[in-house]
């Protein structure tokens, strides 16, 4: 499963590489044709590395959301839960322990 949501992940990456790279070539191509100015694609540059960074924020947001309700969902223990039973099990231990010693 983590494979899965590696390979998904690395996938969204390569995918905005990619659509970044033809971002750049389609304003500079608007720029060469007399379209926009330079200053007019930078604008329209930064605005679009600014959005996809608030949707990319969005996203990773919303799958560690769906990754810990999943976890949930398959009754994983969570590391504080592991800790938890650890100190109770220590605690057994040594009233055990105490009591032998008492006998």
């Amino acid at each position: 499963m983590l494979d899965i949501l590696k390979k998904t992940i690395l996938a969204g990456v390569g995918a905005t590489v990619t659509s970044k790279e033809k971002i750049e070539a389609a304003l500079s191509d608007l720029v060469e044709k007399g379209k926009i100015s330079a200053d007019e694609a930078r604008e329209a540059a930064h605005k679009i590395a600014e959005d996809g960074k608030k949707e990319f924020e969005e996203a990773k947001q919303n799958l560690s959301e769906s990754f810990s309700e999943m976890l949930q969902k398959a009754k994983v223990a969570s590391q504080n839960q592991l800790e938890s039973l650890e100190k109770r099990v220590q605690e057994l231990e040594n009233a055990t322990r105490d009591n032998s010693e008492k006998d």
